[in-house]
């Protein structure tokens, strides 16, 4: 008897498989001469920025070494040690602005970097969901303030309040104290190095606080709460979950810190005094780089006194190199340990 039954047909697709279907992008079609052409293109182009950006870093370590040759040829490693600043006399020594430099920067580090962490901290462990955005703007709203307004402000508002109830205290208290005494001691006037890398630090708190905010935020919020689950306090799950989990964010923001500090013009050269000498007390006034050059690069007539303003920028220029360098040694280190440990 002959088969009356259709005949037998292909199961359709299932829907979810027509949905994927469609969903999947199509690859592109490559035509292979053109698109090596293409790449090839591409990757020559990448590497001109990358070259050129490299470039630029040498030729200004070589204009400034050019520049600096005259100066230090005639002075020799003694300009780095002579606190000796006389174009009259056209004897020049750098000491006194690299000391007023570094000594600036490490006042700015020594009350930037806690306060910085206790603001990091407070916006994202301490403080009300309605204060976070208004507080975390405010503080990224201070690092937008132009350098001279700090300057400005440092001169004629903070430094007469300084001199005229700060430093008294500090040196009747903290100026009696045998060794560390000597640090609190000079006429009370508001102006000096004290006062300069105290307006640094008000500076460089925007910088530090907000990459401390951002790395504290990227903390995994399972690792606090387990911390917050077997008892641990703020504080210790700060210490021993948050900052071993973004210590390489925070010493990149330090380094940032710094980077201001050293390099930072105008609001220095308002409030450190302009003084070529080196003095124990911070109430002395003093200069650095910058507010050396700043001030006195314009009238530099002579060669010599030219050549000696452009070795203290090439000085400046390797100060910030050598802070960039040990940053990402330790960085590296810690690093390595991690993988040690791991």
């Amino acid at each position: 008897m002959p088969n009356d039954a259709a005949p037998a047909t292909l199961p359709s697709p299932m829907p979810f498989e027509r949905a994927r279907a469609t969903r999947d992008p199509v690859p592109p079609v490559r035509h292979g001469a053109a698109a090596r052409r293409q790449d090839a293109a591409f990757e020559r182009l990448t590497q001109a920025f990358a070259l050129l950006v490299l470039a630029t870093l040498v030729a200004i370590i070589v204009s400034l070494g050019i520049s600096a040759w005259p100066a230090l040829s005639k002075f020799g490693p003694g300009f780095f040690f002579d606190s000796t600043w006389n174009p009259v006399t056209n004897v020049f020594g750098g000491l006194a602005p690299i000391y007023g430099t570094l000594v600036t920067s490490l006042i700015a580090l020594a009350i930037g970097v806690p306060v910085s962490f206790g603001i990091a901290l407070f916006l994202t462990e301490m403080a009300p969901a309605a204060l976070k955005r208004p507080l975390g703007t405010a503080v990224e709203l201070l690092a937008a303030i132009p350098s001279i307004i700090y300057g400005m402000w440092g001169l004629f508002v903070f430094a007469p309040l300084f001199g005229d109830h700060v430093q008294p205290l500090l040196t009747a208290t903290l100026g009696r104290i045998p060794l560390v005494g000597a640090l609190f001691q000079g006429p009370p006037n508001g102006i000096g190095v004290m006062t300069a890398g105290i307006i640094l630090s008000v500076m460089i708190i925007p910088f530090i606080a907000s990459v401390m905010r951002d790395v504290f935020e990227i903390v995994p919020p399972v690792l606090k709460e387990s911390a917050y689950g077997l008892g641990a306090t703020t504080w210790e799950v700060v210490w021993n979950v948050v900052l071993p989990y973004t210590r390489v964010g925070v010493i990149g923001g330090v380094m940032l810190g710094l980077g201001r500090a050293l390099g930072e013009t105008m609001a220095v050269t308002f409030v450190i005094g302009n003084a070529y000498r080196i003095r124990a007390g911070l109430f002395e006034p003093g200069n650095s780089i910058a507010s050396a050059l700043a001030n006195e690069f314009n009238e530099a007539s002579d060669p010599i006194h030219r050549s000696s303003l452009i070795a203290l920028g090439l000085v400046l220029f390797l100060l910030t190199f050598v802070v960039l360098a040990l940053s990402r040694m330790l960085i590296a280190r810690i690093a390595k340990g991690e993988g040690t440990r791991t």
